[in-house]
């Protein structure tokens, strides 16, 4: 099978007080702002934060532990969890996932009032048939146990580890029998996740040429080299910039080609140009309308040869319109055999053009706390043939799946 996440649980992470979320190859968030939908994608960033800079610069770019934790209710919570559950590794399978949790307590002292934080950590892979291995990480203490198909302990090994590091970020440099091999795999595919929010000015700006440009660059998490990114597609792999291209023209009626030019100038740049139906000459992408280039910003990151593991688009409708949806949604399901999509949503129209096994109702309630899923994919079912067919966008604004604005 397809190496992708298999679920995501989290316990007072912002409004996420406890979460269970099954995750498929396309998985749409949908839900009216506030609901939570933003803070499921946060938990991929702080994670890949976590391997890229430790736990603590992690939670210090966010404010601390105290703007981290779920801030509903009379008390705040003495901890954060998160947990996930994956085909990652060589021997994983649906029956025997590979599994992460990380708990972060913050604990404060009685007699001092002095606060301090710690961290747990476990890990459990499948290394071979009947065998597992499992890590424990606590204090300065990691502990690698191999076990049976019994789950008993057949091996024990301790290794130290420093305080409050997390192993996610340490682990991957060790030896294959200190659980380097297993880690690693994890926190590869952890540090590749992106959470794409498209800034529609930043991405209407010309790019500079680079070397590592010409060798093939992702797009930005913000789309700000969208014109190197679409330039490097179209010289590396011609055919599928012309579909790119084809999918441009289906949805912008006046389009009718897509152009660079190389401004004079000290610094080498590239500017996209669409070539537009009645006009005398081509339209820059500064030029351009805020939908023009979300919808491009959107089709070079679908059409991404090398995507990462998982990614994740904020508010992918925004900026769009409807027409546009039906080939957007046949491009997300195709991209998805690529790299595992999470997506968030509002739109009606959007949500009309999936199945009910690619979308996650969210909501939030009266204390605060996202509800997600607000329903079972049953139960989506159940109303839809109850409603005797009515869109499943309408359901959902309507409120009759919950959710509604």
């Amino acid at each position: 099978m397809q190496k992708r996440l298999l679920a995501l649980e989290v316990e007072n992470f912002r409004s996420l007080r406890r979460i269970h979320v099954p995750l498929g190859p396309l998985t749409v968030l949908v839900g009216p702002n506030g609901a939570g939908k933003t803070n499921v994608l946060e938990v991929f960033t702080f994670l890949a934060d976590v391997i890229g800079t430790d736990l603590l610069p992690a939670l210090d770019a966010r404010g601390g532990f105290g703007e981290v934790v779920f801030r509903g209710g009379s008390k705040a919570p003495a901890s954060v969890r998160i947990r996930l559950k994956a085909c990652w590794t060589s021997h994983s399978k649906l029956t025997a996932p590979d599994e992460y949790e990380i708990t972060i307590t913050n604990r404060t002292s009685s007699a001092t009032g002095v606060q301090t934080l710690s961290r747990r950590e476990e890990f459990a892979f499948k290394r071979v048939q009947g065998r597992g291995r499992r890590i424990h990480i606590s204090g300065v203490r990691a502990e690698v146990q191999d076990v049976d198909a019994a789950q008993e302990v057949v091996s024990d090994t301790a290794i130290g580890i420093q305080k409050l590091s997390s192993g996610l970020s340490t682990l991957p440099r060790l030896s294959d029998d200190s659980g380097g091999t297993e880690v690693a795999a994890f926190a590869e595919r952890l540090a590749s996740f992106r959470v794409f929010d498209i800034d529609v000015s930043a991405a209407r700006r010309p790019s500079r040429i680079t070397p590592s440009r010409r060798r093939g660059e992702g797009l930005a998490d913000d789309a700000s080299n969208l014109a190197g990114f679409l330039l490097s597609l179209s010289r590396r792999d011609p055919g599928t910039w012309e579909r790119l291209v084809e999918d441009a023209i289906a949805v912008l009626p006046q389009l009718e080609g897509i152009d660079f030019e190389f401004p004079s100038g000290a610094a080498r740049e590239v500017v996209v140009v669409l070539r537009e139906r009645g006009l005398r000459r081509p339209t820059e992408l500064a030029d351009a309308s805020y939908g023009t280039i979300r919808l491009l910003s959107l089709l070079a990151l679908l059409y991404d040869p090398n995507p990462p593991a998982l990614t994740c688009i904020e508010e992918i409708d925004h900026g769009l319109h409807p027409q546009a949806l039906e080939l957007l949604v046949q491009r997300l399901r195709e991209a998805s055999e690529r790299t595992q999509l999470l997506i968030a949503t509002h739109s009606p129209a959007l949500v009309d053009r999936l199945e009910p096994h690619e979308f996650i109702i969210c909501e939030r309630t009266d204390d605060g706390a996202s509800a997600i899923p607000a329903l079972t994919e049953g139960d989506v079912r159940r109303i839809q043939q109850a409603s005797q067919g009515r869109p499943l966008g309408e359901l959902w604004f309507s409120g009759a799946l919950g959710g509604d604005l």
